[in-house]
């Protein structure tokens, strides 16, 4: 079931409809089944197109009016079956057609078929954001698939088996609100749109993860006639904004021709005395030639967010905020811009206590119809990142809340053939920020690589940050990791990361060094290279410092240079002649891997026969070290 179709957002694109009367003329199949579908009442239409269908010699109109009426309805199969008859009947069609073919073939679990289809929606308009993002990683399916679990789910309890319920928001006070097709009337009034009863606002109890919900009941004051939800309330359980109908304030546009009323979708606020919603009143920037829904306000009140398609829109619907006074007077809607929206849809917006902006979009990488996606609002220009599996699935999955002081969260997926509310329980995640820069300017360093590793020094990952310096990982709680960071040019550093049991946002700070090396007219003069008691392998301290020595090669092509290794004077002579050579053998090795030239690198040990410290047979264990050591000579 598409009932979140019907909002824009929840809500996607919602028009209510009153329909004039007017005496019924002889019509044609076809001006009923256009004349249903004008109605919104695409179940119907969709029957009536069905009738007019010839095989071969079926108008091409016909397709594409069954392949918009599954899709306003969310049935993926058949509207990928009819998207393609009509772009294989007509390819120079509308490109917005191959979009919306490849995100239902996405949702059917096509996806291959359906990255055929985005290929020629990116060739056809190859500047539209979808079209870049989805050509920067066309196979990001398995990356989805592989991404580590940040929830697992179960279902709320009180999801009614024959209608929708969907928009789960949690009160500090412990009262759930969500929107619903339930009804106590024998013979509902039910809405052409999908042929469900219209929705009202009902409210159920929360005690504990572990509990099921509780008491739902019908919130009465405030539903009416209309659709009526989802809701959202401040922290202090005094306010609440809820989406409605904008017939409701009497804002509407007439089509004559039509003999209809066509209403958008509106926002409204009430105040809670003696336990009741009164006071109800419109915000003041609805509109009645768009829709303005899907609130959700912050905690303290003062920034409500909300989907709309109002001027200023990039796509089909983005997400807006306004900030709200302590007088409760609404500032200027301002669009989330770039960072959340794009030429798609967005909408569903639910801002945490701790500030981040979970949100739905059909139009990001995701498996298929509305994906969930959580942006950090903290993080300068944080991307959307997709919450994964099993929140996330071929369906519409949407209207996701969490609340991480109550460790519990909440949202709406129609993964079995209609829309229900599951709850979303957190698995102990630490979303780690890595942001690298120049210590010496403060410059953000793109494309450094960070190495992660585990408590045993087990490689995890490596990634390099993006055009804000940034590395972003999701790690377990309660665990130790390492970074090793490195760029080009820049000496490397490792990180020991705070252990971190409670999980949630850490910020790590890596400032990089510039390498400065010393280079005299026969040595280089780097930081010593050390090795450890009757070893031979590159120490990390010493692939620090051979990466400076690699910067001077590389900007150099013309040096040579001879490596001279040393042992202290703990062995015998011939031991310690062995295991210098052994030493500048692995040096050079090092510097091989690091791509520079074999002709350009000669070796020699020395044993013990050129000490740095000459301590004879009385040196203690810090001048035994300093004596096992590597040197560079400048051959040409």
């Amino acid at each position: 079931m598409r009932i979140r179709k019907i909002y824009v957002g929840l809500l996607l694109s919602s028009l209510f409809i009153l329909q004039v009367s007017a005496q019924d003329e002889k019509k044609t199949p076809l001006e009923i089944a256009d004349g249903l579908y004008s109605r919104y009442e695409f179940v119907d239409a969709a029957k009536a197109y069905q009738k007019l269908v010839r095989g071969v010699k079926t108008d091409n109109y016909i397709y594409l009016q069954l392949a918009d009426c599954y899709y306003n309805i969310f049935n993926t199969v058949e509207a990928a079956k009819y998207y393609g008859k009509a772009l294989e009947k007509e390819p120079n069609l509308d490109s917005e057609l191959y979009y919306r073919y490849a995100q239902m073939l996405k949702a059917s679990g096509r996806y291959e078929t359906a990255n055929a289809v985005m290929k020629k929606f990116a060739e056809r308009v190859p500047e539209d954001q979808r079209a870049i993002s989805f050509m920067r990683e066309p196979d990001y399916i398995p990356r989805l698939r592989e991404q580590e679990e940040l929830f697992t789910y179960e279902e709320s309890g009180i999801n009614d088996m024959k209608g929708s319920d969907f928009g789960a928001f949690l009160t500090s006070g412990d009262t759930l609100y969500f929107a619903s097709t339930r009804t106590t009337k024998r013979d509902p009034k039910t809405y052409g749109w999908n042929d469900q009863p219209y929705l009202d606002i009902y409210q159920a109890r929360y005690k504990s993860i572990e509990d099921p919900l509780y008491d739902v009941e019908e919130v009465s004051e405030l539903n009416t006639k209309y659709h009526d939800g989802p809701a959202t309330v401040t922290g202090d359980g005094k306010t609440m904004y809820f989406a409605t109908e904008s017939f409701r304030e009497g804002k509407f546009t007439k089509n004559k021709q039509k003999l209809l009323k066509l209403g958008k979708v509106s926002l409204f606020r009430a105040t809670k005395k003696k336990g009741k919603w009164s006071n109800i009143e419109p915000v003041p920037f609805n509109g009645s030639d768009y829709s303005v829904s899907n609130p959700s306000v912050s905690k303290d009140g003062s920034t409500l967010y909300f989907s709309s398609d109002m001027p200023g829109t990039m796509g089909e619907t983005d997400i807006w905020k306004v900030e709200i006074d302590d007088e409760g007077n609404y500032g200027t809607p301002v669009n989330m811009g770039s960072q959340v929206n794009t030429e798609g849809r967005e909408s569903f917006p639910f801002i945490s206590e701790e500030g981040k902006l979970y949100f739905a979009s059909d139009s990001r990488k995701g498996f298929g119809g509305l994906d969930v996606y959580v942006v950090d609002l903290a993080i300068p220009q944080a991307e959307p990142k997709n919450l994964g599996a099993p929140i996330n699935t071929a369906k519409d999955d949407f209207a996701f809340s969490f609340y991480p002081s109550k460790d519990i969260g909440f949202f709406s997926t129609n993964r079995v053939g209609r829309d229900d509310i599951y709850k979303a329980i957190p698995i102990c995640n630490s979303e780690m920020y890595v942001t690298v820069t120049d210590k010496q300017n403060g410059q953000i360093l793109a494309n450094s690589k960070v190495d992660i590793f585990d408590d045993r020094k087990n490689l995890i990952e490596t990634k390099y940050s993006d055009e804000r310096g940034i590395v972003e990982y999701v790690v377990d709680c309660g665990k130790f990791f390492n970074l090793q960071v490195s760029k080009e040019d820049y000496e490397s550093k490792s990180i020991e990361v705070p252990l971190n049991r409670k999980g949630g946002r850490q910020l790590i700070n890596v400032a990089l060094n510039p390498i400065e090396v010393i280079v005299l007219k026969e040595e280089i003069l780097l930081g010593d290279i050390h090795f450890e008691f009757d070893r031979f392998n590159i120490t990390q301290q010493g692939a620090f410092e051979l990466d400076k020595l690699v910067q001077v090669m590389k900007r150099n092509p013309q040096m040579r240079i001879k490596v001279g290794s040393h042992t202290d004077t703990q062995g015998s002579p011939t031991y310690n002649q062995k295991l210098s050579e052994n030493r500048a053998k692995t040096t050079v090795q090092y510097l091989l891997s690091k791509g520079i030239e074999s002709y350009r690198l000669e070796s020699e040990g020395f044993g013990a026969s050129r000490p740095k410290i000459n301590c004879g047979g009385d040196c203690t264990e810090a001048q035994h070290a300093i004596n096992r050591r590597s040197e560079f000579e400048i051959l040409k």
